[in-house]
């Protein structure tokens, strides 16, 4: 049974994160994992939880997140009508198979190789959050066929080896295709609960080593329920801050963050 003096710096280290990530998934409309993953990281290591599969457990504690989240938010945006429901049961069936085959593959990768695929997947993520714009365009509307039989997949299975939702590769599809942006962030959220369920009830019967306490499969407890608590409480803060404020000039801080996370990843990665 861990004492509570080891408990307790564990506890508010993620009663920041959670502040954090909810602030910054309502201001900057980015999903909390691209925050959490990080964070998940660094605290548990800092607290001397750096098993060889500590990312394992960051990513899998990440996703469960999102499962509460995700689902909160496509109910809210079904209610306004936002939710693009041809697109998500068209996606949901390859975007699921994705996100197993991306936890049997977290399942055979070692924290070192995670950092390397986690840090490469952030800096295309922040360069598009960085210098993306609105009016770009790959095609007048969402693949069908083939190549969505290819790209849904590939969503679903690079989010799990980034521990993330829909959001940050979902958006980015959509409004490339021609789908209006808060109709792409609102089916985007659907996108993170197909992905989510299916690879944390993968994780959960993942065994880990060295993993921080209270851990079933690779899903930490503790952080699984204070992250839920605290963006439920910091994420309206978040969505009124981005009603005050122009936030443009905010993302383009939060894309050099998120790079400069990627790249200390990698770093650590490489083994410098």
């Amino acid at each position: 049974m861990p004492l509570m003096s080891d408990l307790l710096p564990m506890l508010a280290l993620l009663l920041a994160i959670g502040a954090f990530a909810g602030v910054i998934a309502g201001l900057l409309g980015v999903g909390g994992g691209i925050v959490l993953v990080p964070a998940f990281f660094y605290a548990f290591t800092g607290l001397d939880y750096g098993g060889p599969d500590v990312m394992q457990v960051c990513l899998a504690t990440s996703l469960a997140t999102i499962i509460v989240t995700s689902t909160r938010s496509v109910l809210a945006h079904h209610r306004k009508g936002a939710v693009d429901w041809a697109i998500l049961k068209g996606w949901a069936p390859g975007i699921a198979i994705g996100a197993v085959l991306g936890v049997l593959a977290v399942a055979q990768l070692r924290t070192p190789a995670l950092q390397a695929i986690f840090g490469t997947l952030a800096l295309v993520v922040a360069f598009y959050l960085g210098f993306g714009r609105a009016d770009w365009r790959l095609a007048p509307a969402m693949p069908l066929g083939g190549r969505r039989a290819v790209l849904s997949p590939a969503v679903g299975f690079l989010s799990v080896l980034m521990g993330i939702g829909g959001g940050s590769f979902g958006v980015p599809l959509m409004s490339l295709h021609g789908v209006p942006i808060h109709r792409a962030v609102a089916t985007a959220a659907g996108f993170g609960v197909v992905i989510a369920v299916p690879s944390v009830a993968g994780f959960l019967l993942t065994g880990v080593d060295g993993a921080p306490p209270y851990t079933v499969g690779a899903v930490n407890l503790p952080a699984f329920v204070t992250i839920i608590a605290m963006t439920l409480i910091t994420t309206p803060w978040g969505v009124k801050l981005a009603h005050a404020m122009d936030p443009k000039p905010l993302r383009r801080v939060f894309a050099a963050f998120l790079a400069l996370v990627a790249l200390n990843m990698l770093r650590k990665a490489a083994g410098w």
